[in-house]
């Protein structure tokens, strides 16, 4: 396993929406990651579930390992 983490520098500063376990969304502008692949989001909006209604949640960190694909949006 190599100990350098993720390559995401193509994607600071850029919208991705992020699939998460339990069915959670949350979309944002990446503004930092590090090697366990934690990232932090400005402008965070998570999608609930049930209703599909976006819920504005600002700046936010998520843990790697809570992370299961990671999305491109603009």
């Amino acid at each position: 396993m190599s100990s350098r983490g993720p390559n995401l520098k193509s994607y600071l500063e850029k919208t991705i929406q992020l699939q998460l376990n339990k069915g959670r969304k949350v979309q944002g502008t990446l503004l930092g990651y590090d090697q366990f692949m934690n990232v932090v989001l400005s402008n965070a909006v998570e999608e609930e579930k049930a209703t599909g209604r976006a819920n504005p949640i600002g700046m936010v960190t998520i843990r790697g390992n809570s992370i299961l694909q990671l999305e491109l949006v603009g």
